[in-house]
């Protein structure tokens, strides 16, 4: 089978690494095309796989409806080229369109419940797989599954520290350090979105700089007085450090997310809902905020806490209980499609079969 994988995000490399070197194992072949945005293409590299860049992304309202155009038809080149039974993606537009004119079956993974996205590429779309807590009905090509993408790179069976988190960092073994996250809001999702002020940002550093190591992790520019925390890493190497950070605090979903999953408290401050990271919150791995109100009275409620990591390690072991292993999941379900489909729907419990 020769599958085409369209990635518009960090998070989406990961999304699909196991996935793709187990079917890769199973004699499968793939090909990626991605943008020019924030490690993409580091990630791929890194990970040995074969991939295409369109270049770089547009910001602006006018820019992205040029985008659609130009990428659609770039993705239909690499189709014809590459020749897939099948594209992938994580919610992206451009395989879902592709897919259509090269008449091949489109299956998109989604946790983000973007509406704006969703209704471009649903249309074209021949199943949509989400976690079981998405707050969104997508109607009857939705297949909900009992996991979060996190866990389809972040489970104790495809991730495991392997305690170099300090000498990543350069910093001595001893020293607690924290990792904050600030993104850029120039998503079509962030519009009207908040997140810290810079009062708040400004409290919450100055606070954390004076009891431990600082390491910021931004979409965009960092002020001048913020670059010293600038956390300057290897892409892949991210989950590793945050796998040892004291506590996770930041402004992006995702990485608030793998935090919660690695067992590492975190602090998730958007005005944007998430649903795995709410459902992380009953497991008492993440914390969630609308803004900032209130956070700096959490990191020292957090500070009080005996054998704070010790506690939330047995709190995430309840959740890995719970869950099912993602990546198998995916691997049986594009083996077996569309009869996997059909099963999913006869027996909407049958991905339990994955824990």
């Amino acid at each position: 089978m020769k599958i085409l994988i369209d990635i518009g995000h960090p998070g989406h490399v990961h999304l699909f690494r196991n996935f793709v070197k187990v079917m890769q194992d199973k004699g499968h072949e793939f090909l990626f095309t991605c943008r020019e945005k924030e490690f993409e293409i580091e990630l791929l590299k890194a990970a040995g796989f074969n991939y295409v860049s369109f270049g770089k992304k547009y910001n602006s309202t006018t820019g992205k409806i040029w985008g659609l155009l130009k990428f659609d038809i770039l993705e239909v080149i690499q189709g014809l080229k590459f020749k897939p039974d099948v594209l992938m993606s994580h919610g992206s537009p451009y395989a879902a369109h592709a897919a259509a004119i090269l008449q091949k079956p489109h299956i998109s993974l989604e946790d983000s419940g973007n509406w704006e996205q969703i209704k471009i590429y649903l249309p074209f779309t021949k199943a949509v797989l989400t976690p079981d807590v998405l707050f969104e009905d997508l109607g009857p090509k939705q297949v909900r599954y009992n996991s979060y993408h996190e866990l389809a790179y972040l489970h104790p069976k495809y991730f495991e520290s392997n305690a170099t988190h300090h000498s990543i960092l350069n910093i001595d073994e001893e020293k607690e350090y924290v990792v904050l996250r600030f993104v850029s809001w120039n998503a079509s999702h962030d519009k009207g979105q908040t997140g810290f002020t810079s009062h708040e940002k400004e409290q919450i550093v100055n606070y954390l700089d004076s009891k431990y190591e600082v390491f910021i992790s931004s979409e965009s520019e960092l002020p001048e007085k913020y670059e010293k925390f600038k956390i300057k890493i290897a892409p892949e190497d991210m989950h590793e450090v945050l796998s040892g950070a004291t506590f996770f605090v930041g402004e992006g979903a995702t990485m608030a997310a793998e935090a919660g999953v690695l067992g590492t408290p975190s602090i998730y401050v958007n005005s944007i809902r998430r649903a795995y990271n709410e459902d992380q919150e009953k497991y008492g791995l993440v914390y969630n905020f609308q803004n900032g109100k209130g956070v700096l009275e959490k990191i020292k409620e957090l500070e009080s806490l005996p054998n704070l990591k010790e506690a939330f390690r047995e709190r995430l072991q309840k959740l890995l209980i719970d869950k099912i292993d993602l990546t198998a999941f995916m691997v049986w379900y594009v083996e077996h499609f569309p009869e996997s489909q059909h099963t999913m729907k006869a027996n909407p419990n049958y991905d339990l079969n994955f824990k």
